[in-house]
């Protein structure tokens, strides 16, 4: 049975390690545009691109380099893409400009098939099952980009909640057991391989939405 003792943390990635693959953030970055700039965040008129680039601040934050980073801003590109044969071409795309890491990262945080599209997704609870079974085992820079991605989710989800009441859980496909369950079980499984303060981050918002949504 693995340790569930956390593994020494490396050193977070300097300024001027990112600073040398400018090139390749810039071009991701422009991608992420063509791909999600007409799309926006679930129930609201914010662009999706917010999302996306708050969840490479935090990859950053949390020491990922930039192999992480580009993942960050791709990491939805798969399961978004509006017909199988767009996200094939997708995945070619990815690996050709960024590299099989970057391609790896992006579909280990994929929930979809390869035949399903962004209209045409098979169930909420059977795609999210998958996807926990996904991390489970995948390498640390997929986990620390899983981590980063919910825990921006679940911060505006429980602000929301915090704002807007139990009505907010109307513009999602699962209710309020679902959604602890989901992301408690993903914080269980990025914590061994993530820093500290992002997992304590994430044990906390879980235990706020469960307070949240309790009744």
């Amino acid at each position: 049975m693995p340790s569930q003792q956390r593994p020494e943390q490396s050193e977070p990635v300097g300024a001027s390690v990112l600073a040398a693959a400018d090139k390749q953030l810039i071009e991701a970055t422009a991608l992420a545009w063509q791909w999600h700039g007409t799309q926006t965040r679930k129930g609201r008129a914010t662009s999706y691109m917010s999302h996306l680039s708050q969840v490479q601040g935090l990859v950053i934050d949390a020491g990922g380099g930039p192999t992480e980073a580009i993942a960050a801003l791709l990491h939805d590109s798969l399961e978004d893409a509006p017909s199988p044969g767009e996200r094939r071409l997708r995945e070619q795309t990815i690996e050709h400009r960024f590299g099989p890491p970057v391609l790896g990262i992006v579909l280990d945080l994929t929930d979809t098939r390869p035949d399903e599209a962004i209209d045409s997704k098979r169930p909420w609870r059977e795609r999210k099952e998958r996807y926990l079974d996904q991390l489970r085992g995948a390498g640390r820079p997929s986990l620390l980009v899983a981590a980063c991605d919910k825990r921006q989710n679940l911060g505006d989800l429980v602000a929301d909640l915090r704002h807007e009441g139990l009505a907010t859980l109307d513009r999602f496909n699962a209710g309020a057991s679902e959604q602890v369950w989901y992301f408690g079980a993903l914080s269980a499984i990025c914590r061994p391989a993530i820093p500290g303060r992002l997992a304590a981050e994430l044990d906390h918002l879980v235990r706020a939405l469960e307070e949240l949504t309790s009744d």
